[in-house]
């Protein structure tokens, strides 16, 4: 059951970073999930979203805030490199 409760957040999460790509896109980067794991997403951002100096910004106040209002169990995203 909690395997399956796992891969529900994580096509959840999957669904709301495929919203948020374009944005990425534009400016010349993108992400990929890693993991979810106890309410922790855990995303490395590629292109030039990877070495931007305000990547955490984008990570904390785009993409973890739009994870946090639309996913159930999220409760903070990580960057991984």
């Amino acid at each position: 059951m909690a395997e399956q409760t796992e891969q529900t957040m994580v096509d959840k999460v999957q669904v709301v970073l495929d919203k948020l790509r374009p944005f990425l896109l534009r400016d010349g980067g993108d992400c990929e999930l890693v993991d979810v794991e106890d309410g922790i997403v855990k995303l490395r951002l590629l292109g030039a979203c990877g070495s931007c100096p305000s990547s955490t910004i984008t990570l904390k106040a785009g993409i973890e805030r739009a994870l946090l209002e639309e996913v159930p169990g999220v409760v903070e995203v990580e960057q991984v490199f």
